[in-house]
């Protein structure tokens, strides 16, 4: 047996299905080959220390600083979502579409366990990880699942969050048709590398009276064909490409480790093994030949609940750019241009030094002396000191590559030169902020908003009556709320209403501030029409004050009558007390 080649085929037993998703992988894989480059170069540069780790290697030059301007365009680029994307606490509405869901217990019931299950769930940390996936890769991609945290402890209840979440999807890990009008009209094939307990512990799960027989059949195929290939003494041998699992040097060495490859397929296929259509199907595919689930989805949507966004759309190409794509040249000749300055001036402190003639051996330095004959000459080969000033040049690369990003100084706190009134101000970052805002919309309408759907629908599907702690806003105390799904089951949409009205509420205060400075804003005749109690309201809402309770009818009346009603009586108490007389009077002494 020794030195005998092993036939993997001859000992894997394929399913015809399996191996066209395996096939199908790797054409949509392959056909992104050069994104996936890219991707690489920006890895590089984003988390370089010097240039030695970037393509700047390749240069002659002794300094091998890097700039880190693409790293802090990321950074900055990041805050700066978040912040727009959660600048409060209450950020996501209730929008009915039709009277019975509009009911106030009906809206306060789906609102409050959408801010319970966003708060437990770390919904805020994993729209953290999609964003820097959308700005390194130019996409992101994420998906909602159930979560079952409890765990079982003696003497003690099961702990632990229960309800839907939001999974990230690592685009490196997805592929799809790229020139599908949409993500949603797509076939998508997600992979994932875990381990054989993980994959006992899925098919335990699927397991049924009526299919354990199979299962374990299935489980026994797994582990029997990965002892013989990783126990025989031979090289192994498989002609396919299909088995080229990516992360390891060949299929045998991936069957030798303990991970299992499983491409789970969402969409439409058709079974040639079986001679049927499958519609709407999810297929988990182990090895890239064995199918260990089928099953259709059972999503009301009716399309798998993946969801993409990307940063600059292509046409016809559903991988998109990224902001920093195009700034990879630019940061290149940032630090070409840095240490060509810092070995200029490396020479100017240092300059080569010409020897002519003979000249003895000598030490330069201050007041070294030279001994040379007749024709001997020693000088200095200066540089040009006018190649010194880069720093202009440097300054301007970089500033122009924060506005090709979209994230121009003001976003970090920097002011334009020149002399502005305050409503100029405004207006002139809004617009500088223009591709920021429209960036930071379209990330919340593509998947912020889907991904509150999904999970809303998932919770419809499987919340079991359970109890959530709420927070009264008025009295600022805890009281603890009963739900079922059919509490929060209502025809409508969970709606966030902070990106894309972020921008607009501020620009609207600024305006209506200054339009009331106006001769027009401050004319009674204007005025008169004008209700205060309306524009209360407008600027409650404008500025987020609601749950403060400051706008009430009248309230200010009250309050002052209130105020005047105690002055009154603590000026009555003063003047008793002075018409009272101190110490004694000859009718307090008895005669």
């Amino acid at each position: 047996m020794v030195g005998k080649v092993l036939q993997l085929d001859e000992i894997l037993v394929k399913d015809d299905l399996g191996c066209a998703i395996a096939n199908q992988w790797m054409e949509w894989d392959m056909l992104r080959a050069i994104w996936k480059q890219e991707r690489e170069e920006i890895g590089r540069y984003l988390f370089a220390t010097d240039t030695t780790e970037t393509s700047n290697a390749s240069l002659p030059w002794k300094n091998k600083t890097t700039i880190p301007k693409l790293c802090q365009i990321r950074d900055n680029l990041y805050a700066n979502y978040m912040k727009t994307l959660f600048p409060k606490r209450k950020w996501m509405m209730w929008e009915a579409f039709d009277k019975m869901s509009n009911a106030k217990v009906k809206r306060e019931a789906i609102e409050a366990y959408m801010s319970h299950a966003v708060d437990r769930s770390g919904f805020q940390t994993e729209v953290g990880k999609l964003v820097l996936d959308w700005i390194d890769y130019g996409n992101c991609f994420a998906m909602p699942e159930w979560r079952d945290g409890r765990i079982e402890q003696k003497s003690k209840d099961q702990m632990g969050y229960v309800g839907p979440s939001i999974r990230r999807i690592n685009p490196m890990d997805i592929v799809f048709n790229p020139v599908a009008t949409d993500i949603r009209s797509s076939p998508k094939i997600i992979r994932s590398l875990v381990s054989m307990g993980e994959v006992k512990k899925e098919l335990e799960s699927l397991t049924t009276d009526d299919n354990r027989e199979s299962i374990e059949e299935l489980w026994n195929y797994l582990r029997e064909y990965r002892q013989t290939a990783a126990n025989f003494p031979g090289e192994a041998e498989i002609k396919d490409a299909l088995y080229n699992v990516d992360g390891f040097t060949n299929f045998q060495s991936y069957l030798k480790s303990n991970y299992c490859e499983i491409l789970t397929f969402y969409g439409d296929i058709y079974d040639y093994q079986n001679d049927e259509f499958l519609e709407n199907y999810v297929i988990k595919v182990v090895d890239r030949h064995k199918i260990i689930d089928k099953r259709p989805n059972d999503s009301v949507f009716g399309t798998a609940q993946i969801y993409h966004v990307g940063w600059r759309i292509r046409q016809d190409n559903l991988w998109a750019m990224g902001p920093l794509d195009n700034l990879i040249g630019m940061q290149y000749r940032l630090d070409h241009i840095e240490n060509l300055k810092a070995d200029l001036f490396d020479l100017t402190a240092f300059p080569p030094i010409h020897i002519k003639g003979v000249v003895e051996d000598f030490e330069w330095g201050p007041f070294a002396r030279i001994y040379s004959d007749v024709d001997g000459d020693v000088k200095p080969l200066w540089a040009d000191a006018q190649a010194l000033n880069a720093n202009l040049e440097l300054a301007n690369l970089a500033q122009t590559m924060e506005e090709m990003a979209g994230a121009p100084k003001e976003a970090m706190g920097f002011r334009t030169p020149g002399e502005k009134t305050m409503y100029e101000v405004q207006r002139l970052e809004n617009a500088a902020g223009r591709i920021f805002q429209s960036k930071t919309e379209l990330f919340e309408t593509e998947i912020i908003e889907p991904a509150l759907a999904g999970m809303l629908e998932l919770a419809k599907r499987k919340l079991p009556p359970s109890e959530i702690a709420v927070l009264d806003p008025e009295y600022k105390t805890t009281f603890f709320l009963e739900l079922s799904a059919a509490d929060i089951t209502g025809n409508g949409r969970i709606k966030p209403v902070a990106a894309r009205h972020f921008a607009e509420k501020a620009e609207k205060v600024q305006n209506v501030t200054n339009w009331f400075n106006t001769p027009v804003g401050q004319d009674p005749q204007v005025l008169v029409h004008i209700s205060g109690l309306a524009v209360a309201n407008m600027m409650e809402d404008l500025l987020d004050l609601e749950g403060y309770n400051l706008v009430q009818e009248n309230i200010r009346l009250q309050e002052q009558a209130d105020t005047q009603r105690l002055a009154n009586a603590q000026t009555e108490d003063i003047m008793m007390e002075a018409q009272t007389p101190s110490g004694l009077t000859p009718d307090d002494v008895a005669q």
